[in-house]
């Protein structure tokens, strides 16, 4: 019994076992790390949906195409002496097309969860050249021209918010839903117009839109201008295109965007499905500026770092202090550091992340320092506990809003911590039990 009660004093003093269980305790702490980033990708996925539902009682984001002009034509095809017709549909794009208008953005709340929605109200207007079927090479007479139809596409119709009138010189043309091919666009709205042969066309519209987030266009016109203002102050622009020129503001932003048909990858014309239109697409997205989410993600991915500097200078001190510090005491302020996720995760679905992150860390290093002063009982041990602790939260704090060098502070950072650890390891005698 005394000879058991040795060797479990003498395994209680080795470093290297000691070493060990530090070592499958971090990995352990990897468990509930995994449970808080489960969590906090949870709750993202809850915010979504409720975007989604707020989106799809008020309108999604939108994306306006056109307009466009749309002529059927016949070809025909023998086969086994029988001769077979078929209806093609040629596509004629505008010459200019130039919209403006303005985006009005409200943040909707539902519960904690907040979702930004809009109104929008712009003027499109423009001209389509004298339409030429030459590059079919079709018969006249196969051209179906009392089928014309002028096309716009809406990604959402349900934000249409009034009647959309197309005027062309002394004629209006009531524009309704559904198009007669989906080549283009899958959701949109047309009208059957009088066209001829040789005539330029000239349109003209207002289109009144809700949306939530995102609004986008395509850029048709053999000249694409568009010009839009709004007073929302955090918007991201993005697609394809950039605007030519913007300014923003704390009172909103305008922008403006210029595009040739040389910078898109389709024609002016041409007949079926043969290109995609929609991946040209640009605009804005009116973002709110805080994703706690995301940070509180990024946050996470350094626990493994925190726990294990914590645990190493629980254990340089337990080693160089000869404080004995028993598995238990590691395991507490392991669950203790990875508490600190989950506080910010609560705290900044309620107030900003950075006040969310001064309150959780300031927490945790009390909780954390307070209990390392009853094991150690040492005012200077508690001192460098608490500095350690303290350098590791600004140290990630600097990390998180520095998204662009994240990588190179973190690799700065780690380096030095590796150079802090090589320096005291080798004063070790790890073959003195």
């Amino acid at each position: 019994m005394k000879q058991l009660k040795e060797i479990g004093e003498r395994m209680a003093r080795s470093i290297s076992l000691k070493l060990f269980i530090v070592s499958i305790l971090v990995l352990l702490m990897l468990i509930p790390m995994s449970m808080i980033r489960s969590l906090i990708r949870e709750r993202e996925l809850t915010s979504e949906n409720v975007i989604q539902e707020v989106s799809d009682s008020w309108g999604k984001e939108q994306k306006i195409t056109g307009p466009y002009i749309t002529i059927p034509y016949k070809t025909y095809e023998k086969v086994e002496e029988k001769i077979i017709e078929y209806i093609h549909y040629a596509h004629f794009l505008p010459e200019d097309l130039s919209i403006e208008g303005s985006i009005l953005p409200e943040t909707r709340k539902r519960g904690i969860y907040k979702v930004v929605v809009y109104e929008s109200g712009f003027n499109i207007h423009g001209k389509f050249s004298p339409v030429d079927f030459s590059f079919l090479r079709i018969n006249p007479e196969d051209i179906m021209w009392d089928e014309t139809t002028i096309n716009m596409g809406v990604s959402d119709m349900r934000g249409i918010q009034e009647a959309i009138i197309l005027k062309s010189g002394k004629t209006d043309y009531e524009l309704n839903p559904g198009i007669k091919t989906r080549d283009l666009v899958s959701e949109g709205v047309s009208a059957d117009i009088n066209l001829t042969e040789g005539e330029e066309f000239n349109f003209n519209l207002d289109i009144k839109l809700n949306g939530s987030e995102n609004l986008y266009f395509i850029p048709l016109g053999k000249e694409t201008n568009v010009t839009m203002n709004s007073t929302w102050a955090h918007p991201s622009f993005n697609g394809v295109f950039l605007p030519r020129e913007h300014n923003i503001t704390e009172k909103g932003f305008t922008a403006t965007w210029k595009i040739l048909h040389l910078n898109r990858p389709f024609p002016q014309k041409w007949s079926g499905d043969k290109f995609n239109v929609i991946n040209s697409a640009f605009g804005v997205s009116l973002i709110i500026p805080v994703d706690h989410y995301q940070k509180s993600y990024r946050s996470a991915k350094y626990a493994i770092m925190f726990i294990a500097l914590t645990f190493i200078t629980f254990f340089f001190i337990e080693i160089f202090n000869k404080k004995h510090i028993h598995a238990i005491h590691y395991l507490l302020v392991g669950f203790a550091l990875v508490v600190f996720y989950s506080l910010l995760l609560s705290l900044s679905e309620h107030i900003s992340f950075n006040l969310s992150y001064l309150i959780s860390s300031v927490a945790i290093i009390a909780l954390i320092t307070s209990f390392g002063a009853g094991l150690f009982k040492n005012k200077k041990q508690t001192l460098i506990l608490l500095s350690v602790l303290i350098v590791l939260y600004l140290f990630l704090f600097t990390i998180l809003q520095l998204m662009e060098y994240s990588l190179l502070m973190g690799n700065i950072g780690l380096f030095i911590v590796l150079a802090i650890i090589m320096f005291f390891v080798k004063k070790i005698k790890w073959n003195n039990n």
